[in-house]
């Protein structure tokens, strides 16, 4: 990455999403509060801030992965969530990152015919799942082994 500066983007996942992120990041960056972790008003964020660096990783395999994730969301459960049980939270990603990512995320909202609060939650959550069952996965690899 040429920056030294990632860009802010926002997501509008459910509350039981943001929570889970919010657990992710923590564990991964020690991010305590991933709503107020991120200034929406600034710049960028610098690229070696450990939650910064987190979410960036994060994003990039969503992006990655995005395919596969499509595939595994559940939209239907999703379009289920009242409305204003959403929340709007920031991740930072490298330009590239960011801009990649919110054509996906609109391609799939085309696709689906829903909102991106629709699509945002169910491609994270989505990714999340992967993320906590790998977390899994190690720990009772390590379990294992003692």
């Amino acid at each position: 990455m040429t920056e030294d500066r990632y860009t802010l983007v926002g997501v509008y996942v459910s509350r039981p999403v943001c929570d889970r992120l919010g657990d992710y990041l923590y564990e991964r960056a020690g991010v305590v509060d991933i709503e107020e972790y991120f200034d929406p008003a600034a710049s960028g964020v610098t690229v070696g801030d450990p939650g910064a660096d987190a979410t960036d990783d994060l994003l990039a395999e969503v992006v990655a992965e995005f395919a596969s994730l499509y595939d595994a969301a559940d939209f239907d459960a999703v379009n289920a969530v009242d409305p204003e049980d959403f929340v709007l939270t920031y991740l930072a990603a490298e330009p590239e990152t960011v801009a990649t990512a919110r054509e996906l995320f609109e391609a799939a909202g085309t696709i689906q015919n829903a909102g991106l609060r629709t699509v945002h939650t169910a491609i994270i959550d989505a990714w999340l799942a992967d993320a906590f069952e790998e977390s899994d996965r190690q720990v009772d690899d390590s379990s294992a082994s003692e």
